[in-house]
């Protein structure tokens, strides 16, 4: 029968049902299962998440992982929802709004470039688990003496949390940009003496953004650029400058 993802996202809580068991115990447990998946997804990628290398990995038949979880899509929501459990508070004492907003915005950057594969995971259902919950509950908190009402502290939220998300990606997608670094210095000059006069616009702020960054991008510089921008346009909403540690 199949289990409920809710129950299986609580299983810990003392309000979740006892569950019935026939035959011998299982040699692992659901949190096996979880703990061997992620670790697969860190060391493999995603792809390499599936319930027969699961199988292997753990040394069970396909048939006992099932006894854990219904599919992989609710193995995914069962590993993103463990990694939200691990993540680290944000600090919050003695701080104002703005440090504890940038400071859920750099924490969401590390955990999705610790474990790039949560990026792939857009499973609606992450939101209904304990740790996402309580992930949200804390992060609520960052906005806490802004004066924002209750939908516009939660649109905030998500305004972060998806650019920290998208810059995540970009960063993971352009891990090659450090070793394109001295393949630029050499490229650039040719480049330009193809662009000629064609595209001057191109040329002059591509020219100057490439000798600032010595490649045609760097993610640290976008990551702070952009962040920013993202305070600034909070700082709008709220009242103060972010910048100057208005509460």
């Amino acid at each position: 029968m199949a289990k409920n993802i809710v129950d299986l996202l609580w299983r810990h809580s003392p309000a979740a049902p006892p569950t019935a068991r026939r035959g011998p115990k299982s040699r692992h447990s659901t949190d096996d299962v979880v703990d061997r998946a992620v670790a697969l997804a860190d060391t493999e990628g995603l792809p390499a998440v599936t319930i027969r290398t699961l199988a292997q990995a753990l040394d069970l038949s396909t048939m006992s992982i099932y006894t854990h979880v219904n599919s992989r899509a609710d193995l995914l929501v069962l590993m993103a929802d463990a990694m939200h459990v691990r993540m680290p508070s944000p600090p919050v004492d003695g701080s104002n709004w703005s440090e504890r907003v940038r400071g859920v915005a750099e924490g969401n950057l590390r955990l999705l470039r610790a474990h790039a594969w949560l990026i792939d995971i857009q499973d609606p259902r992450v939101a209904l688990g304990p740790g996402t919950i309580a992930k949200y509950d804390r992060e609520l908190h960052a906005f806490d003496g802004t004066g924002l009402s209750a939908v516009d502290r939660d649109a905030a939220l998500t305004f972060v949390l998806d650019f920290s998300r998208s810059s995540a990606a970009r960063m993971h997608t352009d891990e090659r940009a450090a070793a394109f670094a001295d393949a630029w210095t050499d490229a650039a000059p040719r480049l330009a003496t193809y662009l000629g006069d064609d595209m001057p616009l191109a040329r002059s702020v591509g020219q100057a953004a490439g000798e600032a960054m010595g490649a045609p991008y760097d993610a640290g510089a976008a990551w702070e650029f952009g962040l920013t921008r993202v305070m600034d346009a909070l700082s709008a909403l709220v009242g103060g400058d972010a910048r100057l540690g208005g509460r």
